[in-house]
């Protein structure tokens, strides 16, 4: 059994990303400029948001913290997105979800301009994605197959159960393993909360990718030996012996089904340093992609 080290690749994906920000400064060329709009005193999303400032600090990048009220309305936050959209010195920006319950996330998400949409969540870079063309590719979906890469994991062939089916993940990570390349051409079943047989298809899995959100759902009975098994899952769960009150948990029980794995992603530290990781390369990406334009 290995584990497959997202801390550790995300922190050889940043020194490769702040290698590249040093030549284009030694060149005069436009900094990275990473902006996050947050709305609300959500803990999660303070975390996230925190986490990814300090990694742009880290590479070299100029970042942006846009905080917002969470009573605002959605009229005033559209139009603070069609300011970001128009502000040249941005190479991209994310908004951190979830929204207030008032605000429409799918409306919100599709103001934000696809060229500066680095969390590949806009239709036309999950379109462009689905045809393999140039696009953003969605952070957390484009840090596995990078983690697969890095790793020169095999998955052709193979068959792969992705459990969940979300816009975010589960969706666009099916399409990714399907697609031609390397990694790539596996054969993609996706599962979610009605599938009726999920067992009997994860114990005939060579890969699975688990996106529900349900801690420890994915126990030793369900896998076969040799499994490589990715873990997106991240919730808090409530731990009164614990300093923090809580302890993050996967969808993975993970000291069991490790014993069977050929591969597996620990959490915290796999798939999540990856997704940060990815949202940088997707910034740099945007910016280089305007010096040639």
């Amino acid at each position: 059994m290995e584990i497959l080290d997202g801390k550790k690749i995300s922190q050889e994906i940043k020194e490769e990303i702040k290698q590249a920000v040093g030549l284009r400064k030694e060149k005069g060329q436009k900094i990275p400029h990473l902006a996050a709009i947050l709305v609300g005193n959500d803990g999660a999303s303070l975390t996230y948001v925190g986490s990814k400032v300090r990694s742009c600090e880290q590479v070299g990048f100029k970042s942006t913290l846009i905080r917002l009220e969470s009573s605002i309305t959605e009229q005033a936050l559209l139009s603070k997105i069609k300011e970001l959209n128009n502000d040249d010195t941005l190479d991209g920006y994310i908004v951190q979800l979830p929204l207030p319950k008032h605000i429409d996330e799918e409306k919100i998400l599709l103001a934000v301009d696809p060229k500066k949409d680095v969390d590949g969540f806009h239709p036309s870079n999950f379109g462009r994605m689905a045809l393999e063309m140039d696009s953003f590719i969605p952070a957390t979906p484009f840090g596995i197959m990078e983690m697969l890469r890095r790793n020169e994991i095999d998955i052709s062939g193979k068959h792969c159960v992705v459990i969940g089916r979300s816009h975010i993940v589960g969706r666009p990570i099916s399409i990714l393993m399907s697609q031609k390349g390397k990694p790539g051409n596996a054969t993609v079943t996706l599962a979610h909360s009605r599938t009726q047989n999920i067992k009997e298809l994860t114990q005939k899995a060579d890969i699975i990718v688990s996106a529900l959100g349900i801690p420890e759902f994915l126990k030793a009975d369900m896998v076969k030996e040799g499994v490589i098994v990715i873990d997106v899952g991240i919730t808090r769960v409530s731990d009164a012996s614990h300093p923090k009150g809580y302890v993050i948990k996967g969808d993975v029980a993970f000291d069991e089904v490790a014993k069977k794995s050929s591969y597996i992603t620990p959490v915290p530290g796999g798939v999540g340093p990856m997704t940060i990781a990815m949202l940088l390369q997707n910034t740099l990406l945007s910016c280089e992609r305007k010096s040639v334009s």
